[in-house]
């Protein structure tokens, strides 16, 4: 349970950053994951008064601010048709309408979970995070950061004439994924992989002549954990059947 004595609403993002600078204080965002620790904090630091939900489409990019649910994510008909429906896909499974309706995308990236969807799928994408101090940092960097006290205030998704998958392996269709797996073709591939149990990882590449060949040495270039849901030789053989099935949907 999340415990704490103030919640407070910050009128700008450089109160919101000063307050964040303190160790006993604590950006919440949709509290899905957060509530279930037992976290102790004198103030919890709401952004919602802050403008940073909503999708806004330009020419060239997509800019999600980090308060945006992931049910506006999953319903979103402009970034859905440009992913090929991987966006609803990529969220669909996450416990149900309710809690995506609560839950956000900032949360859900900052955190970078080992279990995360959203994370895998914007690893595929050509997406970058809009951090308050921090700037502008390719995901693919970004997801390999260790924890700081900046703010996510947007994520951008750079256009591009690509087609994209996103799959995932589940034990029971609302747990934790087993594995997930998202891909993107377009003058390269990219191939990112999650729930390994670890941080998603991509990695990207020239569009490969011998399909099968490239499944299975994507599949052997991650590592692989083990853990209830599966143990690592078991992830590595259903990373190769997710490549290889998106592969398909994609060729």
């Amino acid at each position: 349970m999340l415990r704490f004595k103030n919640h407070i609403f910050p009128g700008s993002l450089e109160e919101a950053y000063e307050l964040n600078q303190k160790r006993s204080n604590k950006i919440v965002g949709g509290n899905g994951w957060l509530r279930l620790g037992s976290k102790q904090c004198v103030s919890i630091i709401d952004l919602s008064n802050l403008g940073l939900d909503g999708i806004e489409e330009k020419d060239d990019e997509f800019i999600i601010g980090a308060m945006t649910t992931l049910r506006e994510l999953e319903l979103n008909k402009g970034f859905n048709e440009y992913t090929g429906g991987a966006a609803k896909e990529a969220v669909r499974h996450i416990v149900g309408v309710q809690f995506r309706n609560c839950v956000t995308l900032g949360g859900s990236i900052y955190g970078r979970f080992g279990f995360s969807d959203v994370l895998t799928l914007f690893l595929a994408l050509d997406s970058y995070v809009e951090m308050y101090k921090g700037g502008v940092i390719p995901i693919s960097e970004f997801a390999k950061m260790k924890y700081d006290n900046d703010i996510l205030v947007n994520i951008r998704v750079k256009k591009a004439d690509i087609k994209t998958v996103y799959t995932s392996f589940r034990n029971q269709s609302t747990d934790f994924p087993v594995l997930t797996c998202a891909i993107s073709l377009g003058s390269n591939i990219k191939t990112a992989i999650g729930a390994r149990p670890a941080r998603a990882d991509v990695v990207e590449g020239e569009i490969p002549k011998d399909m099968e060949k490239y499944a299975i040495e994507t599949a052997k270039s991650f590592t692989y954990g083990s853990n209830i849901r599966g143990s690592a030789e078991y992830r590595e053989q259903i990373a190769y059947v997710l490549i290889k099935r998106s592969l398909s949907k994609l060729i």
